[in-house]
């Protein structure tokens, strides 16, 4: 059934500046799924692509091929003024039905609007999430990102959209308070699609066992090996693959190992040691897009082979690769903070180093905890640089999914937190 709607005017179409008609016909759900993923790939509305796939049906010379529209149902868009009439009058010359006549529309769009490309750094993205202090979740933050860089790009995956940071703020507190819908907007949008490697670099092992892989043997090749110019192999074999559909095999991790308690030791007698992890992982990189370096809590040696690890390299654009610091609204992040930039500070002066500041990650945000929260909170947000690109609730969804050693992003993927991390994930992108 076919039914055709009074007109609308501009101010309800704002995707056009003409009168259009609002047409409800029925199209299969697998279409419409499609038809909705490439609209969002292409940053387009869907019924600019259903007007555009409607113009190119209507130009054809012959009646393309069939459509299966078994157990089509409604679907509605709005068409510009007149549009539906040619195409009912073309689709009564070539002896089709309205449904069919629209679902060979869609699919001859579909067909001459393939999916785009991923966008692919020109050198190797490097993010190094830290901070001195331990227990704020840098681990948490490392996972996340790196799993909504690595999403499905032909699927739509819930992103948070707050246009200012006072909202999500309040937002934030609203959601703490148990309030039953999320004030922030969501938009459903592709996921990134990258080739995404997480380093584990903290001897404690946190991102290995979060993400339910074995810690490599003391007795084995490490990467510790591998910087203290040791190797017992190749890197890559190292390397364990997240097997989760939503990732699609492009997100890999290379588990840390205990011997990285001796990093340090192991350091001091190498030449060029704030090189070290660089050498290590240079021969990964053609392999990813982003690698993501979850940083142990200290300022030694490990600390300076990272910061230079995510330094900018010669040709790149600022603010692709650099630190990524994780803090909590509460007191003794912001010791940890000023000794973690103190040290950052240094190497780019005694190294001639350019690391950017990608941005700081409250994490485990909690409005409940009151004046401390929210005045830390605010403290943060008076930096200006860096700025705040992140505001990650104190939800229980990460703590179960760290109980079942799975990725909060499949385990959980539209909670208030798998959102906040896909917004972050585009923020620093």
């Amino acid at each position: 059934m076919i039914k055709h709607v009074s007109k609308v005017s501009p101010m309800s179409s704002p995707a056009t500046s003409s009168d259009r008609e609002k047409v409800v016909s029925k199209l299969p759900g697998w279409l419409r799924q499609n038809l909705k993923v490439r609209a969002a790939q292409h940053g387009v509305e869907i019924q600019t692509a259903v007007e555009q796939g409607i113009d190119a049906w209507l130009a054809l010379a012959s009646t393309p091929a069939t459509v299966d529209t078994a157990g089509a149902d409604s679907f509605s868009t709005f068409l510009p003024e007149g549009q539906w009439e040619r195409f009912r009058d073309v689709a009564a010359d070539r002896r089709v039905s309205l449904i069919q006549g629209l679902a060979q529309s869609v699919q001859l769009w579909l067909d001459t609007t393939p999916a785009p490309d991923i966008e692919r750094p020109a050198v190797t993205r490097r993010i190094i999430v830290c901070n001195q202090k331990g227990g704020v979740g840098k681990t948490a933050i490392a996972a996340g990102v790196g799993e909504a860089l690595a999403e499905d790009p032909g699927k739509l995956h819930p992103v948070r959209v707050a246009k200012a940071l006072s909202t999500a703020l309040r937002a934030s507190d609203q959601i703490a308070d148990g309030a039953d819908s999320d004030p922030l907007d969501v938009e459903s949008l592709p996921g990134l699609g990258l080739r995404v490697l997480l380093v584990d670099f903290d001897p404690q092992c946190h991102l290995t066992n979060q993400l339910g892989a074995t810690p490599l043997p003391m007795n084995g090749d490490s990467l510790t090996n591998h910087m203290a110019g040791d190797p017992k192999g190749d890197l890559r074999d190292l390397i364990v693959s997240i097997d989760e559909d939503t990732f699609g095999g492009r997100l890999h991790l290379l588990p840390a190992c205990h011997d990285a308690f001796l990093l340090d030791v192991r350091l001091s007698a190498v030449r060029a040691r704030e090189a070290a992890l660089e050498r290590a992982l240079l021969p990964l990189e053609s392999d990813y897009d982003v690698i993501l370096v979850d940083c142990p809590p200290s300022l030694g040696l490990s600390m300076d082979a990272a910061a230079y690890y995510g330094r900018r390299r010669e040709g790149e654009r600022p603010g692709q690769s650099g630190a990524l610091i994780v803090v909590q609204a509460e007191d003794s992040s912001a010791d940890a903070y000023d000794l973690l930039t103190n040290q950052i500070e240094d190497l780019r002066g005694d190294l001639a180093l350019d690391l950017d500041y990608l941005g700081i990650v409250v994490n485990l945000y909690d409005g409940r905890r009151g004046y401390i929260a929210t005045s830390s909170l605010q403290g943060w947000v008076d930096i200006k640089d860096p700025r705040v690109v992140g505001l990650i609730s104190d939800l229980k969804e990460q703590k179960e999914a760290v109980r079942m050693k799975q990725p909060l992003l499949s385990y959980a993927p539209s909670s208030q937190q798998a959102v906040g991390m896909r917004a972050l994930a585009r923020e620093i992108s």
